[in-house]
């Protein structure tokens, strides 16, 4: 369907950036990208600026943020710039300054303000810089790989003359996206030729990886378009684990392929004009050099059998037993949480049918743009119990932005202006909007179950919280923060009231990004109770080779939910689309 990915074809650029949506498998193809360069006799440097790196676990050696040599691998070195570490001495830098000079809860707001992901990008774009910026390091591979490329938002506040200037000192409308690049002047020059060496198509390629699922290819799209307006045009796409063939015996292996299928009929018309590859969907664990080899070489079965770990089959409760649960504890806000394309829109829509089931009145929210609620009940006529809304991120930063700048933005010079308004594009402002929201949609609702897919974050929480005591720094609008969210708040956090669902898959990536997520929640005082691990081969009996031998690599990581939740439930894949009611209703059986 698209030409194999091949590095020795594919690549011819100096510096190559990976980038793509969790779980993708963006650093297993980079590992494999690098291993395959070096085979060939290139001196190759490969970099991980992913907070959540598994590059070790990969290549299966100790990696730290100094570049060493792979020993099974002659020619290549990597290490592991951990980008939340530079934050953290990044924050040090610019807040500690202030510790004993200003109020402590002022500097507390100060440190939640500079503790999201904005911050992060900066310190990992401030890392990577730091390497590109060194001939001593550059002129000494013929190849430096990137896992994880920075993102449009960064690099466009790298691009506003007035992130260079003393703006924030003077400003007092609160930026909350922008204090991350608060003290970078004396880098001015550095990130300008990184800059100009990004947007090179003779030095840096961008190379977008892929599912051949609708909400990664979308993902990709809007990367790629958003990249592309500040001058990286040099990209290409590696749909990642595509079945070549199915069983049609099988129904889980025909499920698989027809899905796949569907999905790439679907491509976006932009991300079809830059070049395809693709690389097939394997039974084996994309960990060590070997089986990296085999991934360019198109094996999709290991030399060696997987195994098991010899224990029995795993039980664990189901989504029936999880409703039960809530249903019993009379819980009143139910938040569905995960990475994109783990299902959770799917799951909160199952929990709410499983509630109305149960006798119970459900309104049932989202605000993933790529969700339509809506279309998932195919505008059939619900049952009496049941409500269904969409809360749209653009409609509420759009009103949110109106307020934000007929106040904060009334006085500010053209350049003070510019700024805000890309402070205002940040996912913080997003989360804050979004969040507002929430909270009027549960207060409209007091005699009903709310059940919310796509929920905020614990620094959104932290963020929203500390606008409480200080807003004077944090809320830009009003000055205060509304009445519902100061109610929302204490609900979200009072477990007889709230419950939050965690939905994951059994793969590396989706499984540490989530006990990342349960971390972030507790910072905020908020505990999950149930962890879902959804669309699990290992609870099938599919006859495929290639899927039996993914089941198989599913048992680690179910063991490590049940390790990392209170209460787990599993899905098994489910063989058909979860469309209406009826539907939904096969996930409780």
């Amino acid at each position: 369907m698209y030409q194999s990915f091949d590095p020795k074809n594919a690549v011819y650029t100096p510096y190559l950036f990976f980038t793509g949506k969790g779980g993708v498998g963006k650093t297993s193809t980079a590992c494999a990208t690098a291993v395959s360069l070096a085979d060939e006799g290139k001196k190759v440097l490969l970099v991980s600026t992913d907070p959540a790196s598994n590059l070790q676990d990969v290549l299966e050696v100790e990696l730290t943020n100094i570049p060493s040599e792979i020993p099974t691998v002659p020619n290549l070195f990597a290490c592991n710039l951990d980008p939340e570490e530079a934050a953290r001495a990044y924050r040090e830098r610019v807040v500690g300054p202030y510790k004993g000079v200003l109020p402590d809860s002022v500097v507390a707001t100060m440190e939640e303000q500079m503790s999201g992901a904005c911050t992060v990008e900066i310190a990992a774009f401030d890392e990577f810089t730091s390497l590109l910026g060194n001939p001593e390091i550059t002129e000494s591979y013929d190849h430096i790989i990137f896992d994880t490329a920075p993102t449009g938002h960064t690099l466009r506040l790298l691009q506003l003359p007035t992130a260079w200037t003393g703006f924030l000192e003077e400003s007092t409308h609160g930026a909350s996206c922008l204090g991350p690049l608060f003290g970078l002047g004396e880098k001015k020059d550095l990130y300008s030729k990184t800059m100009k060496a990004l947007s090179d198509s003779k030095q840096t390629m961008l190379v977008l990886v892929a599912r051949p699922d609708e909400s990664s290819l979308l993902e990709a799209n809007r990367a790629s378009n958003e990249l592309r307006e500040i001058g990286i045009r040099n990209q290409s796409l590696i749909v990642n684990g595509l079945m070549e063939t199915y069983l049609p015996e099988d129904e889980v292996s025909t499920f698989f392929y027809k899905k796949q299928r569907s999905a790439l009929s679907e491509v976006p018309e932009q991300l079809k004009k830059v070049v395809i590859y693709s690389l097939p969907y394997v039974s084996y664990s994309l960990t060590g050099i070997e089986s990296l080899r085999h991934l360019l070489k198109n094996f999709i079965l290991p030399s060696v059998q997987t195994k098991s770990t010899g224990n029995e089959q795993i039980s664990l409760p189901e989504l029936k037993d999880l409703v039960e649960d809530l249903s019993q504890q009379n819980k009143r806000v139910i938040f569905t949480m995960g990475k994109g394309g783990v299902g959770k829109t799917t799951i909160a829509s199952a929990i709410a049918v499983g509630l109305v089931e149960q006798g119970h009145k459900v309104h049932l929210t989202t605000t993933d743009p790529a969700a339509h609620v809506g279309n998932i009940f195919k505008g059939e006529e619900l049952n009496n119990l049941i409500t269904i809304s969409q809360i749209d991120p653009k409609v509420e930063v759009d009103k949110y932005k109106e307020v934000v700048l007929a106040t904060a933005g009334k006085d500010l010079d053209e350049e003070g202006l510019a700024y805000l308004e890309e402070d205002l594009n940040s996912p913080c402002t997003e989360e804050i909007a979004v969040f507002r929201a929430f909270a009027e949609v549960v207060e409209r609702a007091e005699d009903e179950i709310v059940v919310i897919d796509t929920a905020p974050t614990g620094h959104t929480l932290l963020l929203l919280d500390a606008a409480q005591s200080y807003h004077k720094e944090l809320s830009r609008s009003t000055g205060e923060v509304p009445e519902s969210v100061q109610k929302l708040l204490p609900r979200l956090r009072n477990p007889k009231e709230t419950s939050v669902v965690i939905v994951t898959l059994a793969e590396a990536t989706p499984v540490l990004e989530a006990s990342r997520l349960q971390d972030d929640l507790k910072r905020a005082d908020i505990n999950p109770e149930w962890w879902v691990i959804n669309q699990s081969l290992y609870t099938t009996k599919t006859m495929d080779l290639v899927l039996n031998g993914r089941a198989t690599s599913e048992e680690q990581w179910i063991l490590r939910v049940k390790e990392l939740s209170n209460k787990c439930a599993i899905i098994p894949v489910v063989k058909e689309e979860s469309i209406g009611y009826d539907q939904l209703k096969n996930y409780l059986k």
